[in-house]
């Protein structure tokens, strides 16, 4: 009794590369801009912003997005992603709209969340 060797097929390659030897690192972020919701406790919830360009003052855009917004939020330095600008409250709608009317492009952001 022989057993077929599941190699030589990978489910998780793309379409148009059937033996899986990408040429991108895995993982890697192609400098997308996120935006993620994570549950605080109970029905409070904290929008995060992380991967903007370097251009951009982060002191002035949270600013812009409290008075904007009507809302609470902080800039926190995290090791793996740099400075992150926190926001209290389901704030992922307004800030893709407000990057995209800035001029950022809608496809180099993207909306995480439930």
């Amino acid at each position: 009794m022989s057993v077929q060797n599941l190699n030589t097929f990978d489910p998780f390659a793309d379409e148009g590369d059937p033996l899986g030897s990408s040429t991108q690192d895995v993982g890697s972020q192609q400098n997308y801009i996120h935006i993620r919701i994570q549950q605080r406790n109970g029905r409070k919830t904290l929008t995060t912003l992380q991967g903007l360009p370097k251009e951009y003052d982060l002191k002035k855009l949270l600013k812009a997005f409290k008075k904007e917004f009507a809302c609470n939020g902080t800039l926190v330095d995290d090791e793996e992603s740099g400075q992150v600008i926190q926001l209290q409250g389901d704030q992922r709608l307004k800030i893709s709209t407000f990057l995209v009317q800035e001029g950022i492009p809608k496809a180099s952001i993207k909306v995480h969340g439930f």
